[in-house]
């Protein structure tokens, strides 16, 4: 949500921005701006909508010329998307970008007021910014460390002070920041999507910790105003990974890059045939004590969590609760000390996921996060950690990341079932070899991609339809749904099969596309009922099932038919035809697939 970009050294720094600000999109914007010293003042550029209208609105010599800037993508929040509310924000002294929430941003404005400063923008972000002006007196150390004293809520802030035209500042709570480590050149940024071109190398900036970059040399100060030495980090994927690598689309790319996700996830935590969790912290004697375990999540994250409880409450007989995580705190949950609490987190930093792991913790609870980015915040503060190897997921609309997060659960769910004894080491193996297979299987249901294409063709006119399913296919078609609606705009909705006698089968009319999941063997005859009772009440039926099921065409009007594995295990096959007609339908009725409207891909505040 919102993505800072800065740099400082020897080249124009304009291009650089934007072009950082264009690999950080995947975040979710609805503005963009750029601020660069030019000729010893700070000359800033922004406008709504899109980088492209930036960049329009710099040409005929508009473009600022300088070697130091910071810029911003923009996700509203404290005023509508316009140019005046767009970031930068400051005056000719100050002038910052910023990700995050403050909270307490009316009472530090009414002061301002009050002290004679006047506001030209809805945003909270004004707020930080007069209020670094109001305490500036030479020494940004010393300001922005009366700022933090001030402010209550999240942030990141990149700060330009006229007085030091080579200089970023940069300060964290909460929202991601790092700097970028280069050879007569530094960076900020959101993330190392954007800066991956230049540097591997970064700090990871700890809350409250204040970065002084200069072309030369980084120097971070904490909360004390007192030099630290910080750890360099390295990333561990290239700049490659987050292009096109010419496919039309980042969430195509990333639907075909699942099975090596999974198998470079999976593969390092089998042992002689066995889950092996204890590289990540995990062992077996922690397993075999916890009592009940929470899954806690948002989004795809949580659909991941849901299919997570069906493996682990059948193969290990422990009870587990999947909580959606800006829910969580506010039912004052029963967590125990003898509870293990799971947050699932693509990027580590989702904020209600975060709030629910620092109750967790408050409560005595084990946590152990589930998280795609090294030296995220959830990966710092949770107990254990264990890392997906998805690589950069760019698109907005989750695939990759919902694939690994599976994968993850019913590894642990393989050896929690083992540790409890409730399974012989003999089953254990057979199922983590079938688990080891799934990457195979992958690409037999990837070659389906015709198939989802013909689906997607019959239903990019439809204004609404279900995904029913029952068991882990009712899990299943949840993130189904999700992923049509949140990139074609179609309404859909996912229910229980064996619920629609209760209500819902009355909003089926003729023609009412419905996506039937019907891959677990042991309720299909149920499911098939199920679907008999939409179809014959006119509606028009896809049926995702294996490839050792024979369907009539009373029973559907279209079949995807999926390699026959394990049943637990169809939940990860059954994912591609989903996210596929996701995909084709969207791009059928035109959509912006990769950047849907009002969404970001990384949600850092509540």
């Amino acid at each position: 949500m919102c993505g800072i970009v800065g740099y400082v050294g020897e080249q124009e720094c304009a291009e650089i921005l934007v072009d950082g600000l264009k690999r950080l999109e995947y975040r979710g914007y609805d503005s963009a701006g750029i601020a660069v010293f030019q000729n010893g003042k700070i000359t800033v550029e922004k406008s709504k909508g899109k980088l492209a209208d930036l960049e329009k609105k710099m040409e005929n010599g508009k473009k600022p010329h300088g070697n130091c800037g910071i810029g911003h993508t923009r996700w509203a929040t404290h005023g509508e998307p316009s140019d005046i509310n767009s970031h930068p924000h400051g005056n000719k002294r100050v002038t910052i970008v910023h990700n995050g929430i403050i909270e307490n941003y009316k009472q530090i404005k009414d002061f301002l007021i009050s002290q004679g400063y006047g506001f030209e923008s809805e945003t909270d972000t004004e707020t930080v910014a007069k209020m670094l002006d109001y305490y500036y007196d030479g020494n940004p150390i010393e300001t922005i460390s009366k700022m933090i004293d001030k402010v209550n809520g999240s942030y990141a802030l990149g700060i330009l002070f006229r007085d030091f035209p080579d200089t970023i500042f940069a300060i964290r709570k909460e929202s991601p920041l790092i700097v970028g480590l280069g050879k007569n050149e530094n960076f900020i940024a959101s993330d190392m999507t954007p800066i991956l071109k230049y540097t591997k190398d970064y700090y990871l900036l700890e809350q409250g910790e204040i970065a002084v970059i200069t072309a030369k040399e980084v120097k971070i100060y904490n909360t004390e105003e007192e030099l630290i030495q910080k750890e360099v980090l390295t990333a561990d994927w290239d700049a490659d990974a987050a292009e096109k690598g010419g496919y039309e689309h980042f969430m195509l790319k990333e639907i075909n890059e699942q099975p090596t996700a999974i198998k470079t996830t999976i593969a390092p935590r089998i042992q002689d045939g066995m889950p092996y969790l204890e590289e990540s912290g995990l062992t077996m004697e922690m397993l075999k004590n916890y009592r009940r375990i929470f899954v806690v999540a948002c989004g795809t994250a949580m659909h991941a969590g849901l299919v997570g409880k069906y493996i682990i409450e059948k193969l290990a007989r422990v009870e587990v609760t999947v909580d959606i995580a800006s829910e969580f705190r506010y039912r004052d949950p029963l967590i125990e000390k003898e509870d293990l609490v799971i947050l699932v987190s693509q990027s580590g930093e989702t904020a209600d996921t975060a709030a629910a792991l620092a109750l967790a913790k408050e409560r005595g609870a084990a946590t152990l996060a589930i998280v795609n980015v090294k030296g995220s915040r959830i990966a710092r503060e949770a107990d254990v950690v264990i890392y997906t190897h998805a690589g950069p997921e760019i698109s907005v609309a989750s695939t990759k990341a919902y694939s690994v997060q599976l994968s993850v659960m019913y590894l642990i769910a393989f050896e929690l079932a083992y540790a409890k004894g409730v399974i012989s080491k003999e089953r254990c193996m057979e199922l983590t070899k079938s688990l080891m297979e799934i990457p195979d299987k992958l690409n037999e249901a990837l070659a389906l991609k015709e198939r989802c294409q013909f689906i997607a063709s019959r239903l990019v006119n439809a204004e609404s339809l279900l995904y029913i399913g029952r068991g882990l296919d009712y899990a299943l078609s949840m993130e189904g749904s999700l992923k049509l609606k949140e990139i074609s705009y179609i309404h859909s909705e996912s229910y229980a099969a064996g619920e629609l006698k209760h209500g819902t089968i009355s909003l089926v009319t003729d023609e009412m596309p419905v996506i039937a999941v019907a891959t677990q063997s042991n309720l299909l005859e149920k499911t098939i009922s199920n679907v008999k009772e939409v179809k014959a009440r006119g509606a028009k039926v896809v049926v995702i099932c294996t490839n050792d099921v024979e369907i009539g065409k009373d029973v559907a009007n279209h079949l995807i038919q999926l390699p026959k594995m394990e049943d637990m295990l169809m939940p990860l096959l059954a994912a591609i035809p989903m996210q596929y007609i996701a995909y084709y339908t969207a791009v059928l009725k035109g959509c912006d697939v990769d950047q849907p409207r009002n969404l970001a891909k990384s949600v850092t505040v509540e």
